[in-house]
Formats: C-alpha cells, sequence, structure tokens
C-alpha cells in the first residue's frame, strides 16, 4: 500500500495545481474561496458540481446550513484526505514536487500489504508511519 506523508517542518500541504489535479480526477469542481499571502487556500465544493458563483460564499464568510450552523459539507480540505486514496498518491507521484503546498515536502511511503493499521505520526510537521500495536493503560 502506498502513503503520501510530508517529510520536513511544516505539515501536510497540497499545491493549488495538486488539489486542482485531485479534483479533476475524482470528478469535484472546487473553488477558492479564501488565499492567503502565503499561498495557503481555503476551498468550496461546487453544490452538485455545477459551476454556479453563487456556490461560492463571500471571501470572509462561511456558508451556513438551515439551522444557522458552518456547512463544513461544503468544504474541501487537504488535512482530512485519506493518505492511501490512490488518487491522492497518482497526483503526488505524477507532479512530483509540484504537488508540494506550502512549506511541505511530500514523499510516497510504501508499507506492506499485510499491515493492518498504521498511523502517521508527526514532530513539527515531519511525519513519519508507524504500525499499530496495543497499549493498555
Amino acid at each position: 500500500m502506498k502513503v503520501v506523508i510530508n517529510t520536513c517542518h511544516g505539515g501536510f500541504d497540497l499545491s493549488y495545481a495538486a488539489v486542482m489535479r485531485y479534483a479533476e480526477l475524482k470528478g469535484l469542481k472546487l473553488y477558492v474561496f479564501k488565499r492567503t499571502d502565503s499561498g495557503y487556500c481555503e476551498w468550496i465544493k461546487s453544490k452538485n458540481n455545477t459551476a454556479r458563483l453563487s456556490d461560492i460564499p463571500n471571501y470572509s464568510l462561511k456558508p451556513l446550513n438551515s439551522r444557522g450552523s458552518i456547512d463544513n459539507s461544503s468544504y474541501f480540505s487537504v488535512h482530512t484526505m485519506e493518505r492511501s486514496d490512490p488518487i491522492l498518491v497518482r497526483v503526488v507521484e505524477e507532479l512530483r514536487k509540484k504537488a508540494n503546498g506550502f512549506d511541505a515536502e511530500l514523499k510516497v511511503v510504501e508499507i506492506p500489504d499485510d499491515v493492518k493499521g498504521y498511523d502517521i505520526e508527526s514532530w513539527d510537521g515531519i511525519e513519519s508511519i508507524h504500525e499499530e500495536h496495543r497499549v493498555w493503560a
């Protein structure tokens, strides 16, 4: 199994090009609705994959659901992606260094298929993969 990790201080992040390629392969329509000077982006998924400007919220406002709470289902976040997603692995392998987001240096690591579970551990943004083990307290 292949898993994507970050190998430098900073943290896991994808470049704009990598997110757009991922969305293309997944059949998603994504729009940047907030971008900082550092290049960090927040993304919104269009409803029903239609390209309507009304689907993109105001730069500083988050879309609300019918109860007035933030509608998180409208958002796409690289930080909640499944790191073993074959499409993510493909994008990182295709784009190589161009897949790296802000303060990221991504790497595809292959772990044995017989590993039943794993954790991605991070120290100051540098990640490593650890096979799950049992702990009792």
